[in-house]
């Protein structure tokens, strides 16, 4: 299991309060949770990554153990520390401005 905390836009259309956890197959990665949380909450495709190319939606960033992975490699392994349950991976909603 793999715990999840989504920015409260994407809680509110998942009807979900909190952070959600989702079951993952095989090694947890950034797709592999992704897909698991767009096949668990239908309602999200598309919103956190782009449903045609996989990439990341921009103003979305990925977040796990005080570090920032966003432009990590979707396949590359999330930390022992989220895998284990220990800490969640973030999705985080950006802001620009000056």
């Amino acid at each position: 299991m793999i715990r999840v905390v989504l920015p409260a836009h994407l809680r509110l259309l998942a009807h979900v309060d909190g952070e959600v956890r989702i079951e993952v197959a095989g090694a947890a990665t950034q797709r592999s949770v992704l897909d698991a949380l767009e096949a668990r909450f239908p309602m999200l495709l598309g919103t956190v990554r782009d449903q045609v190319t996989g990439k990341r939606r921009p103003f979305v960033r990925f977040f796990a153990c005080e570090r920032d992975l966003s432009h990590e490699s979707p396949d590359a392994p999330l930390p022992e520390a989220v895998a284990t349950e220990a800490e969640p991976f973030l999705v985080v909603g950006a802001v620009a401005g000056g």
